[in-house]
């Protein structure tokens, strides 16, 4: 073997991690193509299906009080700046960074990866649900303690408090199509954060890269449903509102643009932009794709519910 194929085999070796993801792209080093970031991504969502109930909820608990320094410093500086669109959402962002550099488990972050292997027939639609309600589950758990904190402390002056009263109520007081089409860009926004974050290797990009998005959440006066239902509960521990109707009037509308927005406009438009070798070099397996049935309904027809990667089984 002469130095020319040594050197091609060693970088080959060096531009896919232990995984099979690529460490670096093909064409150019520091730049990967939209196969190499799905292969990213696969492998990811191939560690989120198979991470125990117990990692889903307590990464999901974590985003949540992440969240809750979100909404702290957004009612405290609102207060502060007597309301200034701009300056009162510019650290809005923090508790989102928390979130993606801590690798937290939040709700729209999960809209992407684990979808790709129901796409691809890896991961059954059940398989997916349940991976989704146990990150929702983490996420409201922690935003109710977040919110409970908040009102029943003094963490918060009186006019920030009186600020972040006015988030819930203004949201509620809107037709829910107007929350829900706001909720869809929102979502979009989170789905798109999750996608160009595997194409950046770079700690101060993806800062940078985190920052810059979701900053466009208050500007554009958009909604996050882990923020809004952070939001809407602290109006109920504050006694001005029922929990029924924040559910109802303000979270369920969100929810459901947020999931949309990620799974329709990114992960399926991501999709098919790619080829058919998209999971070639992240994940070779030998095993059979789910049949529909058992795309279906996975373990609940006694079927299987994932096919694993051949890592997996050795």
């Amino acid at each position: 073997m002469d130095d020319t194929d040594g050197e091609s085999r060693l970088r080959g070796t060096a531009d896919h991690s232990e995984s099979g993801a690529p460490a670096g792209g093909h064409v150019i080093r520091d730049r990967f193509s939209s196969n190499e970031i799905f292969q990213r991504i696969v492998v990811a969502a191939d560690d989120e299906i198979t991470a125990r109930p117990r990692k889903l909820v307590a990464g999901g608990l974590a985003a949540g009080f992440a969240i809750t320094v979100t909404f702290l410093l957004y009612a405290s500086l609102t207060a502060s700046t007597g309301g200034d669109p701009i300056l009162s959402a510019l650290l809005y962002p923090l508790g989102f960074i928390f979130i993606i550099l801590g690798d937290y488990e939040l709700y729209t972050e999960n809209t992407l990866p684990p979808v790709t292997l129901v796409l691809e027939r890896i991961a059954s639609f059940p398989t997916l649900a349940r991976i989704w309600g146990l990150v929702l589950l983490g996420n409201f758990l922690g935003g109710a303690l977040g919110a409970a904190a908040l009102s029943s402390t003094g963490v918060l002056s009186p006019a920030a408090a009186t600020a972040a009263e006015g988030f819930a109520v203004e949201a509620i007081e809107a037709p829910w199509w107007a929350l829900f089409a706001k909720a869809v860009f929102a979502g979009l926004i989170v789905a798109g954060v999750v996608w160009v974050d595997y194409s950046l290797r770079d700690g101060i990009a993806r800062i940078t890269m985190v920052y810059l998005s979701f900053l466009a959440i208050p500007f554009g006066s958009l909604y996050h449903v882990v923020v809004s239902w952070t939001e809407m509960l602290f109006l109920v521990f504050e006694g001005e509102l029922a929990l029924a109707v924040g559910v109802t009037e303000f979270v369920l509308p969100v929810l459901l643009g947020n999931s949309i927005g990620g799974v329709v406009l990114v992960t399926v438009v991501n999709y098919f932009q790619t080829t058919e070798r998209r999971v070639a070099t992240a994940r070779v397996s030998d095993i059979r794709p789910l049949s529909t049935r058992e795309w279906l309904l996975g373990g609940l027809g006694g079927d299987r519910s994932y096919v694993p990667s051949r890592r997996d089984r050795e």
